[in-house]
């Protein structure tokens, strides 16, 4: 088991008149690689901006590495669900991961940082394509590119939203197989809606609807999700990624 290096403590989120995270306790340590799930609209995404330190909780406290969740955002790699970016702007691929060296500084890059993307570039197999402008890559090289973003941070924890939701199947395997290799440097938050194959690689599961209902192994996961999705569901973690539901 490693060190606790995430805590959320009676974790409540307002947006609006609505609540959208209601009295979250969870906890988080250094070998952790746990998936998120839940129905849409369950405040999955709203819980990795309370940890980024991008929404502050009405309620309760959050703790990152020990530290306020914005004081920590430096060693956090964040994978958004939405990328948003001008494909006509000429930028390459080296640079637009360059870029999120800079941290708000106005110095311009030492070799270290262009040492550490490259590093980045050839974790994710694409520094072959490091000259290739921005605009002309493929859906699944472009969430390479904005994962070896976060990655040239050097987090110790990644955060990951719907990472391979604009992929195809061939490039969400590859993509799986990039994070196993990335969760022995890293803790790893992933939210999916693809709850057949995460279980085949994550070894924990939160499962929210607003508050949690399970967090843990995968193993025990299995009642909370028929709780929340209001159907009977059969679970097959290991093997071929898929999905078995009973009849409803």
């Amino acid at each position: 088991m490693g060190k606790e290096i995430l805590r959320l403590s009676g974790v409540s989120v307002n947006i609006g008149t609505e609540r959208v995270l209601e009295n979250i306790d969870l906890s988080v340590d250094s070998r952790d690689y746990l998936a998120i799930i839940g129905p849409n609209g369950s405040g999955k995404t709203t819980l990795l901006k309370v940890i980024l330190g991008l929404i502050k909780p009405d309620r309760g406290e959050v703790s990152v590495f020990g530290k306020s969740a914005e004081e920590a955002r430096r060693v956090v790699g964040y994978l958004p669900q939405h990328s948003h970016f001008d494909p006509d702007f000429p930028i390459n691929i080296f640079n637009t991961v360059l870029i999120s060296r800079y941290r708000g500084s106005a110095r311009g890059a030492t070799d270290e940082d262009r040492n550490i993307v490259e590093r980045a570039l050839k974790t994710l197999d694409i520094y072959s394509l490091r000259e290739r402008q921005i605009g002309s890559l493929s859906g699944g090289e472009l969430q390479r590119v904005f994962l070896a973003r976060a990655l040239a941070r050097e987090p110790r924890l990644l955060l990951l939203d719907e990472p391979t939701a604009s992929i195809d199947t061939e490039m969400q395997h590859s993509f799986y197989e990039i994070l196993e290799e990335l969760r022995g440097r890293m803790a790893i938050i992933m939210v999916s809606h693809d709850i057949g194959v995460v279980f085949s690689h994550v070894n924990k599961v939160a499962c929210l609807n607003r508050r949690l209902h399970y967090h843990g192994p995968t193993e025990g996961a299995s009642e909370a999700i028929e709780e929340m999705y209001k159907c009977p569901i059969e679970l097959i973690g290991h093997g071929l990624p898929h999905r078995v539901l009973k009849d409803h």
